[in-house]
């Protein structure tokens, strides 16, 4: 950490100050009707929005007027999008949470903490839909860590209008949604809003952002225009969110002398409770009980031919919000807190009889606190699960340091703990140092707390830029005992490095070019105990997008493996332990997004171990006017053996389909087949949420077997399905 402070105190340059815009009062009450045009809103100052892409810093090809205002509830933003022509607006989806390129969007951003690193983001479309998001690590894709998370919810409304000379819209977000600092009776904020086109392309924004950061720059909290507001004093909200779930589950079950499956019925009659409290306008407390989470949607199929443990993300709002202040990533997926960890096992859901989460940030200090308690399962003995976080800025608004401990508690004695050390560093200019360490104890080994042996460490240097040279260079080391009991390895027992050059073009006006770049990746793994090399890998490539939203890239990889042991792909297929080493390439291709119809394919082909591979992709997505999305997605994997006579082929497919009735009703499919486990999985939702807060699901699974004599005994025609109705209602007191 000495060398952190040196490196920061030697070459970094203070920050240049600018006076934040300045957010007025409304003056006299508004309409909340979707039409900003009453005197008050005459009387607040528009943002000038400039174009952003596909050239930046020119005048907009489309008129827009937006403004923000705000009274003791509400924050308010009004736009009016004027259009030159009707049949540019392309306005698709009603849906909740519906997500589009080929929808005109409007945004908001908000660094409600004005952390530079962290924001919400509010969409809304000419339909009206409601969909946010929540932004992290300064919008930036850092080892294995989205920098985007469109599965946080919270309350706000909107409403919109439209006609032949454009839409308009009316946001209302509630201070209590809100966390801010209060400093005196001033609160900075980082602000951008943006107006997108999906039917020229075009992107507009407030203020200014240079495409230098990539497609993610338009997000990044650090470039937002700050803002100030006088006399913030919201309310503490109370929300009590109780539910009431009803529903049937039918499922199979081995008989005592394991000869045949047996069929169960199960009816499930249930009550929980969900409790939001928010203690200062910096602090929320959130309590639940009876954790249920129905009506989250099916992970996606995979295929797994590599060596490495599959990674699946998270989906339940209990864990989404603010879920940057628990990210303490290892290193490419590997993280010490992984919160699919609580409440599901081996892929089975696991009770969660309660918990409690704990926000906030005082001053220049983010604090997260989480515990849960989950019911035993099988074997599996009832458990407490618990993760404290703090991080504090430091040296600057773009740096910070920190620490997490994480516990995992058995009622049969048996315990895993955590710790972690961190730090982030901008050191100069677009350059960041990351230094992390961290430390397991279990029950089950000698505990040596100065021994490598439970320990883990990192340590990343990469320039955060889009445009020129860029980089990123990586060294870690996970022990023999390292094992984070509520964090995921994807391998073990190694020390590894990696590199990612890139150079990048950022193409002028005339051309139909929109940018092009080069890059070099590779990375080795070796084993800590012989220190035997694992694995090499090295990939040229190539990659471009036009300002026309076509994309294509084209790469070339040289792979090295080291077998230990004989790797199973799928029974009777394997490959023998020994060396190998294969060239082998990839074709990817993306049609406009801007498009109601869009498809993305990819084709990966050539040398595999001692054998050959060929993996074609493709992904359409087709949207029917404003209340129909169909989608798709179909994967084939070739592998062959010749020497060994082996051959393995999988499909996975899938279908889905979406349809909106309006922004409160929907019904949504998706329907899955997987050849490597040989099972159709069913997911099906209807939706009804007249309001946020209030919503009622009927939602059926299935998993159903369609190879029944692959094992013995027989398989069932079905390993379990249910059908649940869960409705909840949310009081705010």
């Amino acid at each position: 950490m000495i060398f952190v402070i040196l490196l920061s105190m030697i070459f970094l340059a203070p920050a240049k100050g600018r006076e934040p815009w300045q957010i007025h009062r409304l003056s006299e009450a508004i309409d909340f009707d979707g039409m900003p045009d009453e005197d008050a809103w005459s009387r607040v100052e528009p943002f000038p929005l400039i174009s952003h892409y596909p050239v930046s810093g020119n005048r907009p090809s489309e008129h827009s007027v937006v403004k923000m205002t705000y009274d003791d509830q509400y924050l308010y933003v009004g736009a009016m999008l004027y259009v030159s022509n009707p049949e540019l607006i392309q306005a698709i989806g009603k849906k909740r949470d519906f997500s589009s390129p080929s929808t005109d969007w409007f945004v908001v951003g908000l660094d409600t903490y004005n952390d530079k690193e962290n924001a919400l983001l509010f969409f809304t479309n000419p339909n009206g839909v409601r969909s946010d998001a929540t932004i992290q690590n300064d919008a930036t894709y850092i080892s294995g860590t989205k920098s985007m998370n469109t599965s946080w919810n919270t309350y706000w409304d909107v409403k919109t209008t439209m006609d032949d000379q454009g839409w308009t819209l009316e946001m209302r977000i509630p201070l209590s949604s809100l966390r801010f600092q209060v400093n005196g009776n001033s609160t900075v904020m980082g602000i951008n809003t943006q107006r997108y086109i999906p039917a020229k392309n075009e992107t507009d924004i407030f203020p200014e952002t240079s495409l230098e950061w990539g497609f993610m720059g338009r997000f990044k909290p650090s470039v937002y225009a700050e803002v100030e507001f006088h006399g913030l004093k919201p309310e503490r909200p109370l929300y009590i969110a109780p539910y009431l779930l009803a529903g049937m589950e039918q499922a199979h079950a081995l008989n005592t002398g394991e000869t045949a499956y047996e069929p169960y019925k199960e009816t499930i009659l249930e009550p929980g409770l969900d409790i939001k409290y928010g203690i200062n306008p910096n602090t929320t407390l959130d309590l639940t009980v009876n954790t249920d989470f129905a009506q989250v949607e099916a992970d996606d199929q995979q295929f797994n031919l590599t060596r490495f443990s599959l990674v699946f993300p998270e989906k339940r709002a209990f864990f989404l919000e603010r879920s940057s202040i628990f990210d303490f990533g290892l290193g490419g997926h590997n993280t010490l807190f992984y919160s699919r960890r609580i409440g599901l096992h081996e892929g089975e859901p696991v009770r969660i009889w309660g918990g409690a989460r704990l926000n906030s940030r005082v001053k220049d200090w983010d604090i997260g606190l989480m515990d849960l308690q989950t019911a035993s399962l099988d074997n599996l003995p009832s458990e407490n699960f618990g993760v404290f976080r703090v991080k504090k800025r430091v040296f600057n608004e773009y740096s910070y340091t920190g620490g997490m401990i994480t516990s995992r508690i058995g009622v049969d004695g048996s315990y895993n703990v955590a710790y972690g050390l961190d730090g982030v560093v901008r050191v100069f200019g677009d350059e960041y140092l990351t230094l992390r360490w961290a430390q397991t104890f279990t029950d089950s080994v000698e505990n040596n707390p100065l021994s490598l042996d439970p320990t883990r460490f990192l340590i990343s240097w990469d320039r955060r830029k889009q445009e020129g040279f860029t980089y990123s260079l990586l060294f870690t080391r996970s022990g023999t005992q390292f094992e984070p009991g509520i964090g995921l390895e994807v391998f073990q027992d190694y020390y590894a490095s990696s590199g990612n050059l890139k150079y990048i073009w950022i193409s002028p006006e005339e051309s139909p070019m929109q940018n092009y770049y080069l890059y070099l990746s590779g990375y080795h793994l070796n084993d800590v105990i012989n220190n035997e090399l694992l694995t090499f890998y090295t990939s040229p490539g190539w990659s471009i997008t036009t300002k026309s939203a076509w994309s294509g890239s084209i790469s070339i990889a040289y792979s090295f493996e080291n077998l230990l042991e004989d790797f199973d792909l799928l029974d009777p297929v394997m490959v023998p332990a020994g060396d190998y080493q294969f060239i082998y390439s990839s074709l990817e291709l993306e049609t406009p997004w801007t498009k109601p119809f869009s498809a993305s394919f990819e084709i990966e082909g050539g040398q595999y171990y001692d054998g050959v591979k060929i993996s074609p992709s493709v992904e359409p997505t087709w949207n029917l006017g404003a209340s129909v999305e169909l989608g798709g997605i179909y994967r084939f994997d070739h592998v062959q053996f010749p020497d060994r006579n082996q051959t393995l082929n999988n499909h996975i497919a899938g279908v889905r389909a979406l349809y909106m009735l309006s922004t409160k009703i929907s019904f949504s499919t998706f329907v899955q087949y997987n050849t490597a486990i040989k099972k159709v999985i069913s997911n099906l939702r209807f939706r009804y949420n007249p309001k946020e807060g209030t919503d009622l699901y009927l939602v059926f699974n299935e998993g159903r077997n369609t190879y029944l004599q692959r094992e013995s005994p027989t398989l069932p025609l079905y390993d379990q399905r249910n059908i649940t109705l869960k409705f909840t209602y949310t009081f705010e007191l």
